[in-house]
């Protein structure tokens, strides 16, 4: 029974996976507006793509400070799980491609919401809460 559930996790994981797939892909369709907008929202993303590089920049040392300290706590001392580093390093990681992702898909979505909005109310909650 425990067997069955474990899998569960992963495939409940794919299948969220594919639809934000998918509703990306049903956002990145939609009309960015005029070009006054696309030229605002290219700003906007090149601004937040910068904020970004420098955000994981100062976040990379830190991490790299801990994971080394979790690494001797495991390994030197002996008083942590020998899997903590790993986990510290994989949750890391993702935590980090999460918000990278996140962060081009609320630029991208941003002047596309707007322009939706323009059309109807409707519309524009649409392409928001489906990116």
């Amino acid at each position: 029974m425990i067997d069955n559930l474990f899998w569960i996790v992963p495939i409940a994981s794919v299948i969220a996976l594919a639809f934000a797939y998918h509703f990306f892909r049903q956002m990145m369709r939609e009309d960015e507006g005029t070009d006054l907008m696309k030229k605002i929202a290219q700003h906007v993303r090149t601004g937040a793509m910068s904020y970004l590089k420098q955000q994981y920049k100062v976040v990379f040392i830190v991490f790299i400070v801990l994971m080394l300290l979790f690494v001797y706590l495991a390994f030197g001392l002996g008083v942590q799980n020998k899997w903590t580093p790993f986990a510290f390093l994989t949750g890391g990681f993702f935590s980090g491609l999460a918000g990278f992702f996140g962060m081009k898909t609320a630029t991208y979505a941003s002047a596309r919401t707007a322009n939706a909005a323009k059309n109807s109310l409707n519309h524009g909650l649409r392409v928001a809460f489906r990116s």
